[in-house]
C-alpha cells in the first residue's frame, strides 16, 4: 500500500505540473517555457534561469508560482514520510486516489475551449482592475494586438542610419513610435526624432511590425 500511495502522490504532482501549466499560458505564456518554469518551481531547483523574469514580471503568475514553491515544499516532506513508513499500514491510500482523481478532471476540464476563453478573459480583467499599469510585462502593456512590434534596433557602421535624424526617416503616417534611443548610459527620449544617429546606437522601436520591417528590416536582422 506504500509504493501505491506513493505513486497515486506522484501522479498528484503530475497533475499539479499540468493544471499550473495551463494556467500559465492562459496569462500568455508559451506553453514549453511554462512547463519548465512549473517544474522548476516545485522541485527549487532551474528558477533562476532568465526566463523566470516571465514569472517575476508578472503579478498574477508570481502568485501561482508562490503556491508551486509552497506545494513543492510540502510534497517533499509528504514522499520523505511516505518512503518512511512504508511499512506501516496508515496510508489512506483510497482518500489520496480521490484527490488524484478530482485532479485529472480538472485537467480536462481547463483545457475545454470554452473554459480556456473564460479564464483567459477572467486573468486579463485581473490585471487590468487590480494592477498598476507600470507593473504589467511588455507584453501585456503593450503587445496588445497580433501586428503589435516593439524592436531594439542596432545601428553599426553598415545601417543606412547613420548621421540622419529619425524625424526625417520616419514619414508622419508611418505606424513607428520612436520610444527612445540609448547612447551608452544616455537614454534620449526628449529629442529623439531631431538627434543625430550615431553609430552604436540603440533605437528603441514600437508600432506595427510589418511597418518596422519594411522600414528598419526584418527583427533578426537588425535586433541585438
Amino acid at each position: 500500500m506504500g509504493v501505491l500511495f506513493i505513486l497515486v502522490y506522484l501522479g498528484i504532482v503530475l497533475a499539479v505540473i499540468e493544471i499550473n501549466t495551463l494556467l500559465f499560458t492562459y496569462t500568455g505564456l508559451d506553453k514549453h517555457i511554462a512547463r519548465f518554469q512549473v517544474i522548476s518551481m516545485l522541485t527549487g531547483t532551474g528558477f533562476t534561469t532568465g526566463e523566470s523574469e516571465l514569472i517575476i514580471d508578472h503579478p498574477i503568475r508570481r502568485r501561482v508560482g508562490a503556491f508551486l514553491i509552497l506545494f513543492g515544499a510540502f510534497s517533499l516532506a509528504v514522499i520523505i514520510s511516505a518512503i518512511s513508513n512504508l511499512l506501516s499500514d496508515e496510508f489512506y491510500t483510497k482518500n489520496i486516489s480521490i484527490v488524484a482523481a478530482v485532479l485529472i478532471m480538472i485537467i480536462f476540464i481547463l483545457k475545454t475551449p470554452y473554459v480556456k476563453k473564460l479564464l483567459s478573459s477572467k486573468l486579463e480583467h485581473e490585471l487590468e482592475e487590480h494592477y498598476d499599469f507600470r507593473d504589467l510585462p511588455i507584453r501585456d502593456a503593450l503587445l496588445t494586438d497580433e501586428s503589435d512590434h516593439i524592436l531594439n534596433y542596432f545601428i553599426d557602421r553598415s545601417s543606412d542610419f547613420v548621421g540622419k535624424e529619425l524625424g526625417d526617416v520616419i514619414e508622419e503616417d508611418e505606424d513607428i513610435l520612436v520610444l527612445y534611443i540609448q547612447r551608452g548610459d544616455v537614454k534620449i527620449r526628449k529629442n529623439r526624432l531631431v538627434t543625430e544617429i550615431q553609430e552604436g546606437d540603440h533605437v528603441i522601436l514600437y508600432g506595427d511590425e510589418k511597418a518596422i520591417e519594411r522600414k528598419f528590416g526584418p527583427k533578426k536582422d537588425r535586433q541585438k
